[in-house]
């Protein structure tokens, strides 16, 4: 299938590792030029570098996202470079656990900063290019943790609201000929989920009791954002795909 998107520009943010990483990779794949944004500028730059070398056109640049004018500064640097920005993925966040009693405020916003204000600020910044072009990709990442999770109540608060923004600037902006979806992981094989100590209890227990019997791997996602900002997906928007391997509850 021709996606129709080789010579587009896409912005990742989070792009350094896991899921956005393999975004751009994916989206390299495809032709695509590929902007990572990552709050670590060193290792967004390296593994720009890494993309160059397969032959993908990519830089990388160090931005907190929850800095409104660092982020309009980013979004002139790629316009400099690439003339547009056609496709954002707003995949950067993290998480931080805890029974709610043991919540401390700065849990709460740090984690709700990145995904919500964060994901806000990047919108914001690339729509009236794509607006001024009429076409554009914005793939919001979400996760099965919006359905709720004992200890994430504020990850499971963001990623919820994730998902009402992405309703709220589907609505809004798909008589420019921008498409806005999101993507909801479930248990993906990350460098921080293989970092947890309850690692092998966690794969042990998806291979058990999932439909599909794996953790789900970063490519697994990245195909599913790739394909949401794609010509063919241009009558899908205000959607959420579950990438769960069938775990819904």
């Amino acid at each position: 299938m021709d996606l129709g998107i080789a010579g587009r520009t896409a912005v990742i943010t989070g792009g350094a590792g896991g899921i956005g990483f393999a975004a751009a990779e994916a989206f390299g794949r495809e032709g695509v030029r590929v902007v990572l944004i990552d709050i670590d500028g060193q290792a967004a730059e390296a593994q720009a570098a890494k993309l160059a070398a397969a032959g993908t056109d990519a830089m990388g640049l160090g931005v907190d996202i929850i800095d409104r004018s660092v982020v309009e500064d980013a979004v002139s640097a790629v316009g400099e470079r690439f003339g547009s920005i056609d496709i954002l993925v707003n995949n950067a966040g993290f998480t931080r656990d805890m029974r709610i009693t043991r919540m401390q405020e700065d849990d709460w916003d740090s984690v709700v900063d990145v995904i919500l204000k964060g994901t806000f600020f990047c919108t914001r910044a690339v729509l009236p290019g794509m607006i001024e072009r009429q076409w554009g990709r914005i793939v919001n990442i979400s996760s099965r943790a919006h359905l709720g999770n004992p200890g994430q109540a504020n990850y499971s608060a963001a990623k919820a609201g994730i998902i009402g923004f992405t309703k709220a600037m589907a609505l809004e902006n798909g008589k420019f000929g921008v498409t806005v979806n999101a993507v909801a992981p479930g248990l993906i094989d990350t460098a921080a989920v293989r970092g947890l100590r309850h690692y092998e209890s966690i794969k042990a227990n998806a291979e058990k009791s999932l439909p599909i019997p794996r953790l789900g791997q970063p490519e697994d996602v990245a195909a599913a954002i790739v394909f949401l900002s794609s010509e063919p997906a241009q009558y899908i928007t205000g959607d959420v795909l579950h990438v769960t391997g069938g775990r819904y509850g």
